[in-house]
């Protein structure tokens, strides 16, 4: 039996994926390096990590664990057995009222602090990727962050974990017995770790190299400060694994002591001349109590001054040598900031600044000076050359020589010829990162390669001889593997390939990361990254995107998609054919069928990438004549084509289910599953036309805005509402009521019936439909406004009841304004819209108000910036309002969800079992399609939050 057979028979056949797309999707994560896995697979539980290893053993074959895969130093990426440990290890349970957390390590930091916020509590590790990033990684590469330094990281505030040794044993170190178990099953490593610490705190000389070097923060080999701090066994056995980046043992569960939320804070950006004059500025600053210093060079501001919603702090100056430092101070009290606000000003002023820090109170402000800091390097990285990849470094000196040392740094790579490197980081703990680009993964090109190993030499004599460690967060990796011992005394050396062999006699944990014989292993494996695609060529697959995505649990994330691409052009490149016929067959289910295009993924990325634009590309390009045809016509005669597919529905919803569902999976079988939608019985009967119901002819009055209701409601009726009855009309009708209980009136264009937002053409790639329909739309439209306008004597808006549809709407007019067009409108949100105009003007009996009420906020409306607005709707009308941690988008897509209804259910998982749990009385969101999505995920029926407050209000 082979490996694919033995892991198929151990683990099951679903959990193992042998197929190229899964290899090459699996093998790319933010760092510089590139191995390709034989085989990957997917543990749910700590009992099939365990089954994993044994097959791994009887085969030879090394393993490395697989999470987040924001890893910069190539500790996430293998040749063997990749195993997938984040879809099935993300439970979180809060104890103590948020005193302590347990934690899965498939979870991401986000997702645990978010469940530890209404506690006032957080995870003590804080790193920036926290969106993305998970707490396995976490623990793995003992990650500190912002603030957390080297009292709040891994190492300072777990309590136990629940580990998998290679051996297959498993260990939960905080049960009664734990410690009679391991040494029972794991007697040689309780005595090697027992030996170990003897013989360490027996050497004065050992025990002091020890303390000066994690002094520092340290991610350099193992957390060799465990001999030194533990006695027992188990807690040499804890501390041992955070840090050891999957070489000695699988984390299954981790319980964190969390670390308490100071809830106000003050935020502000001080700027200087230069670098060297910002690291000198760092010891006055660090007494002033600050829980934050963050550095940016001139590089970073000028990239963050790139983004349109850059925040005032980081522009109105000429930027030339300058650098930045993001201060932040914390405090429990309103007084007790206040306090250190004004002792800091004392300092501050003495600073030569060239734009003084001002330090800002407001939430939205604040977030905005972290987002540039978060973001940075993913952004900076995504400004990089095409055809680069960006290397970041991690390194980390005395706070008194850092200013001394940022120098030097610069003169080293001007030295070496970088142009335009980026130098930042957590300038309290003097801790730095520092990108520059290279071609490094270009074999025709070695004067890259051979730069780099000159320069990655000179770095390494630079940060030793300032007193400093070559990795203080981002672990050892393959990136300084290399230069263990020239860090390390020869006799610490020894100590940590005992602890390899220790825990791992066979070798087959992530060989190569941490420990490695080949001095040269930093330059080998090097990642190459092709340019592909103009729409998604500045990624740096750093994987923030992920979490985000309709599909991260059923096929691929926005980052596999891009990396298939490259590895697809990487194959031709080299003549691979059967490779690149393969990836091909592959892609079109798992690439492009199966994504939302939703764009969620462009609101996680720092550099606005949207996957679902070029996957919106690849179905135009493979639109044949016909189809383009068909959609075209129907573009013209969309009112027959409405009415064709709301009295379908209304037909089948009266005929026995198995009558429907036969004809409809035979005609899906011969036609494919991307061109007939399958029906259901839970989907809704057929709706009505929107001229017929209210609003459909306007309201009474001076227009406010130009209605356009969605088509949806066309297509589909509108939910029952508590009763059993259904709202006739549901948004458009309920819009209408509200607006005509405040007195505001409402122009309707003609020819309402056959207008659309274009989405369905512009999701399925029919070009020339989406040309038609946005014209008519644009010259109904004008038309409307222009006739409200001579009625008002200002210009109004457009208003939709959908937020996809605003959505599309609003691209229709943005493509309009770009070209010049002027029949261009602004578009708002019927949601946003009656918080504006029509909720003040409303009465609301709170006897009749709702007990409790649970939202899904759309994709469309969190893009929009409207999802505030849905929830100042439900506070109006609810005494209760849930919005479900697990919030995602939940993959409908129009009739994405109808065609490939598993997208739904994979993406709505999470959500729907929260809800389950919530209780609440009333389920609500802003767009019907996401409403039947989640009326089918959860059980519970949603409506419109329109429908909602008419019932309340009206």
């Amino acid at each position: 039996m082979d490996l694919i057979e033995d892991l198929r028979a151990t683990l099951g056949a679903a959990q193992v994926h042998d197929r190229a797309i899964d290899r090459h999707a699996r093998a790319h994560d933010a760092s510089h390096y590139l191995l390709v896995p034989q085989v990957a697979a997917t543990a749910e539980d700590a009992e099939a990590v365990a089954r994993a290893l044994g097959v791994a053993a009887r085969h030879a074959t090394p393993v490395t664990f697989r999470s987040g895969g924001t890893s910069l130093s190539g500790q996430a990426s293998g040749s063997g057995l990749l195993l997938d440990t984040r879809r099935g290890f993300r439970g979180i349970e809060v104890l103590d009222d948020g005193a302590r957390v347990r934690v899965q390590p498939g979870a991401t930091v986000r997702a645990v602090n978010a469940r530890l916020a209404p506690f006032r509590r957080a995870l003590g590790p804080d790193p920036a990727s926290e969106a993305a990033c998970t707490v396995g990684g976490v623990i793995a590469n003992n990650s500190s962050g912002m603030a957390a330094g080297t009292e709040h990281n891994s190492y300072r505030t777990l309590e136990s974990l629940t580990v998998v040794l290679a051996s297959g044993t498993v260990v939960d170190t905080a049960a009664p017995d734990a410690a009679d178990r391991l040494r029972e099953q794991e007697p040689d490593l309780v005595q090697t770790l027992e030996r170990l610490r003897d013989e360490v705190r027996a050497d004065p000389v050992t025990v002091a190299e020890i303390r000066e070097r994690f002094a520092l923060k340290n991610t350099m080999g193992y957390s060799l400060d465990t001999f030194c701090d533990f006695t027992d066994p188990l807690d040499l056995l804890v501390h041992l694994l955070v840090g050891s980046e999957g070489t000695l043992g699988f984390v299954a569960e981790a319980v964190f002591r969390t670390v308490p939320v100071e809830p106000h804070a003050a935020t502000g950006l001080l700027v200087l001349d230069s670098v060297e004059r910002a690291a000198a500025a760092l010891p006055a600053l660090v007494a002033t109590g600050a829980a934050a210093l963050e550095l940016m060079d001139a590089t970073s501001l000028r990239v963050a001054r790139r983004d349109p919603g850059a925040p005032p702090a980081v522009q109105g100056f000429a930027i030339d040598q300058h650098a930045a430092l993001l201060i932040e101070y914390r405090a429990g009290t309103q007084e007790a900031l206040d306090e250190r606000v004004a002792a800091a000003a004392e300092v501050l002023a003495t600073l030569p600044a060239v734009v003084p820090p001002d330090l800002t109170r407001v939430p939205a402000d604040r977030a905005a000076l972290w987002a540039v800091r978060k973001g940075l390097y993913a952004t900076v990285a995504g400004a990089r050359p095409p055809g680069t990849t960006a290397l970041l470094e991690d390194v980390v000196v005395p706070v008194e020589r850092l200013a001394d040392t940022c120098r030097e740094l610069g003169e080293l790579l001007a030295t070496h010829g970088y142009v335009d490197p980026v130098i930042f980081g957590h300038a309290k703990d003097g801790n730095l990162h520092f990108m520059v680009t290279e071609d490094v993964g270009d074999p025709a090109d070695p004067a890259s390669t051979r730069r780099l190993a000159e320069f990655t030499e000179d770095l390494v004599e630079l940060v030793l001889r300032h007193g400093g460690n070559l990795k203080a967060e981002h672990g050892t990796g393959r990136a300084m593997a290399p230069f263990i011992e020239r860090q390390y005394s020869s006799g610490l050396v020894a100590v940590l390939r005992e602890v390899k062999r220790a825990f791992d006699p066979a070798g087959i944990l992530n060989p190569g990361v941490v420990l490695t014989d080949d001095p040269r292993a930093h330059l080998t494996d090097l990642k190459p990254v092709d340019r592909v695609d103009e729409e998604v060529d500045r990624c740096v697959e750093c994987g923030y995107c992920e979490p985000v995505c309709p599909s991260r649990d059923l096929t691929l994330t926005p980052r596999q998609r891009i990396v298939v691409r490259r590895a697809r052009a990487r194959a031709a490149a080299e003549g691979d054919e059967a490779l690149v016929a393969e990836l091909d067959e592959q892609y079109r289910y798992d690439g492009v069928d199966t994504c939302a295009a939703d764009g969620m993924c462009a609101t996680a990325c720092p550099v606005r990438i949207d996957t679902g634009a070029l996957v919106k590309r690849l179905r135009r390009e493979d639109r044949g004549r016909a189809g383009q045809r068909a959609w075209r016509t129907a573009a013209r005669h969309w009112d027959a084509a409405t009415t064709v597919a709301g009295t379908a529905l209304d037909v089948v919803s009266r005929l026995p289910a198995p009558v429907v569902q036969a004809p409809n999976r035979a005609a899906r079988a011969v036609a494919g599953a991307d061109a007939v939608p399958l029906w259901s019985p839970d989907l809704p009967r057929g709706g009505h036309r929107r001229s017929g119901h209210d609003g459909g002819r306007g309201t009474a009055g001076v227009p406010a805005a130009v209605f356009l209701p969605s088509c949806q409601g066309a297509m589909f009726a509108a939910a029952a509402s508590d009763d059993g009855g259904a709202h006739d009309g549901g948004a458009q009708a309920s819009f209408a009521r509200l607006c005509v209980e405040a007195g505001v009136g409402l122009a309707v264009p003609d020819g309402l019936d056959g207008l659309c937002c274009g989405t369905p053409w512009s999701s399925k790639g029919y070009a020339d439909g989406h040309a038609v329909m946005s014209d008519r739309v644009l010259t109904a439209v004008d038309a409307a406004r222009t006739a409200a306008r001579e009625q008002a004597g200002t210009d109004v808006p457009v208003v939709v009841d959908a937020s996809s549809c605003t959505e599309g709407v609003a691209r229709i007019m943005a493509d309009a304004r770009e070209a010049g067009d002027p029949r261009a409108a602004d578009v708002v949100d019927a949601t946003s819209f009656v918080v504006t105009h029509v909720l003040p003007r409303l009465r609301i009996d709170d006897a009749r108000r709702i007990e409790s009420i649970a939202l899904h906020p759309t994709c469309s409306s969190t893009k929009a910036g409207g999802a505030g607005d849905l929830h100042t709707l439900a506070r109006a009308v609810a005494r209760t309002v849930h919005v479900p941690v697990d919030w995602a988008c939940c993959g409908f897509a129009g009739d994405r969800g109808m065609l490939h209804p598993e997208l739904t259910a994979s993406a709505t998982a999470a959500e729907a079992a929260e809800v389950g749990r919530l209780g609440a009385l009333v389920h609500a969101s802003s767009n019907r399609a996401c409403e039947i999505a989640m009326t089918r995920a959860t059980g519970r029926t949603y409506r419109h939050v329109l429908e909602v407050v008419a019932q309340v209000a009206l």
